[in-house]
C-alpha cells in the first residue's frame, strides 16, 4: 500500500486500512503502534487533548481567525478518534452506519431515546 490516498477514494477506509497497519508495526517506528503500545489510557488523553484543540480553533474562527487551524485541529480529533476506535476492535463502518440510522430521526427525539436507556 502506498501513502498517497486517492482523492476520489474513501479517505477513511483508506486511513482504516494504514490504520490496521500500523497497529502491529514496530512502536519505535510508527506513531500509531506507539499509541497502541501505551494502551488505551494514553489514546483517550491524544483525543482529549485534540478535542480541546478543536473548541479552542473554533472559538479562534468565530473571532476572525483563519479556518485553516480548525481544519486541522478537525484532522487531528478525527485521526486520533479512528486510533481509539482500531484500539478497541470497532471500525468508522460502525460509526457511519449509526450516523445513517439517525437520518430520518429529529435530533431531539433521539436524544429523548438515549435519555430513555
Amino acid at each position: 500500500m502506498t501513502n498517497a490516498v486517492d482523492s476520489t477514494g474513501d479517505v477513511l477506509q483508506q486511513l482504516a486500512r494504514l490504520l490496521s497497519d500500523r497497529k502491529q508495526a514496530d512502536a519505535d517506528s510508527s506513531y500509531v503502534a506507539s499509541l497502541h503500545k501505551k494502551g488505551l489510557n494514553k489514546i483517550l488523553e491524544k483525543v482529549g487533548e485534540e478535542a480541546v484543540e478543536t473548541i479552542l480553533a473554533a472559538r479562534d474562527v468565530a473571532a476572525g481567525a483563519d479556518a485553516q487551524a480548525l481544519i486541522g485541529e478537525t484532522a487531528d480529533l478525527w485521526f486520533h478518534s479512528m486510533v481509539m476506535l482500531s484500539h478497541l476492535d470497532l471500525s468508522h463502518e460502525q460509526v457511519l452506519e449509526e450516523l445513517r440510522k439517525r437520518f430520518n430521526i429529529s435530533g431531539l427525539a433521539e436524544k429523548a431515546s438515549r435519555a430513555a436507556n
